[in-house]
C-alpha cells in the first residue's frame, strides 16, 4: 500500500535527552518523543506502546525535554515541528492524551527558555477516543495558522479545523472555527495517518477519504465553512495521486 503519510510509527530524530537553560535567540530546530510507556493500552496504532516525554534540540545544539509523569500520554507518531503563531521560529505539534478523557491536540514552544505547552483543543472527553491530524497551515490565507484534525477517525469521523492565536504572554490560544462530518484519515492499527495538504495552484485543500473509504475527498476553508469535494474512488494509491495533484 503506497499512501503518503505524516509520519511512520517511531520515526524521529535521534537527540539526546538533557535539560538546559536557553539561551535568548535560540529556537527549537527538531522534536522527538522519548520514554515508551505502556501505561495507556489503547493500541490504535499498531502496539501498545506509548510516550511519556517530549524532547527537543535547539539551535545552538543543547537538548531540553518535559515528561508526564501520569495521566498524560503522548499517543502520536512523531512531533511535527512547525511554526503556529507565525513569528519565523517553529512550535511542536502533538497529540496528547489523558487516561479517562482521550486525547487533545497540543502546541509546545519556548517561553523564557522553558519548554511549556502554549495551547491545547479540549480533550475528547472519553478514554480511549484519538484524533488523526491532517494539516497545520495557513487554510483560508487571512494571515493566521490553521490546525485541522479528524475527531475520532474510526467512529464519530469529523474534521475540526482550529485556529491558532498568540498571546502577549508568549502562549496562545486556539479557537474551533469549522467542522465537517463523514471523514476520516486513520483506520485502527495502521501507524501512519493517510492524506494531508495540497495546493494545486488554487489554494490550500485537505485531503482525506469519506468516513466509507469510498472516496478521495478534498476539502477547502473559506475562512468560515468547510466545503468537499470528491475526487474519485478511494484506494491508496488514488489518494497518493490527489495529494501529487
Amino acid at each position: 500500500m503506497c499512501v503518503r503519510a505524516w509520519f511512520a510509527r517511531g520515526v524521529g530524530l535521534a537527540l539526546a535527552l538533557g535539560m538546559a537553560t536557553q539561551v535568548a535567540a535560540q529556537e527549537i530546530v527538531s522534536a522527538r518523543y522519548d520514554g515508551p510507556t505502556t501505561r495507556y493500552p489503547h493500541n490504535v496504532l499498531g502496539d501498545d506502546i506509548e510516550y511519556d516525554t517530549l524532547a527537543v534540540r535547539l539551535s545552538d545544539g543543547r537538548e531540553i525535554a518535559v515528561r508526564w509523569a501520569q495521566d498524560i500520554v503522548f499517543e502520536d507518531l512523531a512531533p511535527r515541528v512547525v511554526d503556529v503563531d507565525g513569528d519565523g521560529a517553529p512550535e511542536v505539534v502533538t497529540i496528547e492524551s489523558h487516561e479517562t478523557q482521550g486525547a487533545r491536540l497540543a502546541v509546545w514552544g519556548l517561553v523564557d527558555g522553558a519548554l511549556v505547552q502554549l495551547a491545547a483543543t479540549p480533550h475528547i472527553g472519553t478514554r480511549f477516543r484519538w484524533l488523526a491530524p491532517v494539516a497545520i497551515a495557513d487554510l483560508d490565507g487571512d494571515g493566521a495558522v490553521e490546525l485541522a484534525y479528524v475527531d475520532r477517525p474510526h467512529l464519530a469521523k469529523v474534521l475540526r479545523v482550529w485556529r491558532y492565536a498568540p498571546l502577549s504572554d508568549g502562549r496562545g490560544r486556539m479557537t474551533e472555527v469549522a467542522s465537517l462530518d463523514g471523514l476520516s484519515n486513520h483506520r485502527i492499527g495502521w501507524d501512519y495517518i493517510a492524506g494531508g495538504l495540497r495546493d494545486c495552484g488554487q489554494g490550500p485543500e485537505l485531503v482525506l477519504a469519506d468516513g466509507g473509504w469510498s472516496e478521495v475527498v478534498a476539502v477547502r476553508f473559506d475562512g468560515t465553512s468547510l466545503t468537499r469535494r470528491a475526487l474519485g474512488s478511494y484506494s491508496a494509491e488514488a489518494l497518493e495521486r490527489a495529494l501529487g495533484c
